[in-house]
């Protein structure tokens, strides 16, 4: 094993440990590499790669920070390498949401309460024929973070947050070559709320998938 992977697994387990915990500061350099018996060449690299993994802070002239380590600030480096796709993958990307937001919105259909029932009805309310594409794509993020948030898992909230994020691109693509896109919209965004008003989770996930996968389908056709 690399010295540097010995030194990012002796750091790993000092946080799994809670030896470290979020927000605290790391030893000196020089104490550190003493007490785990690694080179502080191979300690400054191990703590270079958990910094870019967002796990560790570096503050210049003040020393190195454990992160706060939430679901949002862990997956900012997934947001990162998503965000290197090229154009090609972002079928493969509008597929990773099929899976996981039916499933998110599944778990989000026994928390839903009257209020967030209201405020997702509210939502479409403000959407209206006369809604430019750039407000119905930014209502289209709200509107599935709102349900995502609902599901109460962070990490996944997070996932769906970061695809969402990745292929905002073609939505607006959709949106301004596609006639009736924001009619089609919020007919499927009602029937989603609709059934999770209904609490019926299976027919929530089924409208859910329903409405990603038309965006797939015309993915699939205009780029042949």
């Amino acid at each position: 094993m690399a010295v540097t992977d010995e030194a990012i697994l002796e750091i790993k387990a000092m946080i799994r440990s809670g030896e470290l915990r979020p927000g605290d500061r790391l030893p000196p350099e020089k104490e550190l590499s003493e007490a785990l018996g690694l080179s502080r060449s191979s300690l400054r690299e191990a703590v270079k790669a958990l910094a870019i993994i967002r796990v560790l802070d570096v503050r210049r002239g003040d020393g190195t920070y454990v992160t706060s380590l939430t679901p949002e600030v862990l997956l900012d480096a997934m947001s990162f390498v998503v965000d290197l796709h090229q154009d090609a993958s972002v079928l493969e990307l509008f597929e990773v949401r099929r899976i996981l937001e039916p499933a998110a919105a599944a778990l989000a259909t026994p928390r839903a309460t009257p209020d967030d029932v209201a405020h997702l009805h509210g939502l479409l309310v403000a959407v209206h024929d006369t809604t430019s594409v750039d407000e119905l794509v930014a209502h289209d993020e709200v509107f599935h973070r709102y349900i995502a948030d609902l599901a109460g898992n962070a990490y996944l909230a997070g996932l769906l947050e970061t695809l969402s994020s990745s292929t905002l691109r073609a939505r607006i693509w959709r949106g301004l070559t596609q006639e009736g896109s924001v009619e089609r919209t919020l007919t499927e965004h009602r029937v989603i709320v609709d059934a999770l008003a209904g609490g019926d989770a299976a027919l929530v996930a089924a409208h859910v998938t329903v409405h990603i996968n038309g965006v797939v389908d015309w993915l699939r056709r205009a780029t042949g």
